[in-house]
Order: C-alpha cells, then structure tokens, then sequence
C-alpha cells in the first residue's frame, strides 16, 4: 500500500464546521475546495475567489480525498456531543 503523504494543511476540529476536514483550520472545507475543483477547476478563478488557498493547499485536498477514497485514511468516529 502506497503511504499518504504527509497532511499537515488538513486539520479537523470539532468546533469548526462541525468537525469536517478543514484546510489550515480555516472554515474553508475539503468538501467545499474538492465542489470547486469538480464545477471548475480554474486555479486562477479559485485564487481569485480564495487568496488565502496555496497552491499545497489545494495538493494536500486533493490527497486526503485520494487517500479517502482508497481506503488510507480514515476519518476520526464522531464523538457524541
């Protein structure tokens, strides 16, 4: 199995988006960034509309998700509030 690279732009907080993967602790999503990606992946429109988003931020979303979906990382169990 190929290891993840290193996420340390990916943080998940339970006090900030209900506790989503978040980019740098911003209240910005993975989910959010990866919908952008999908309806256009414009890295100058998604400059534009994000400044604070790096170019290694958008890397690390696109390896979480990636790291997700075969199977290399897997999210923390909700904790009951």
């Amino acid at each position: 199995m190929t290891p993840v690279p290193a996420l340390d732009r990916i943080t998940v907080t339970p006090t900030i988006l209900g506790g989503k993967p978040c980019v740098r602790g911003m209240r910005l999503s993975v989910e959010r960034v990866l919908a952008i990606l999908a309806e256009n992946p414009s890295w100058s429109d998604l400059q534009q509309d994000y400044p604070e988003l790096e170019a290694e931020d958008v890397r690390q979303v696109l390896a979480f998700a990636a790291g997700l979906v075969a199977g290399r990382i897997r999210m923390p169990a909700a904790s009951a509030a």
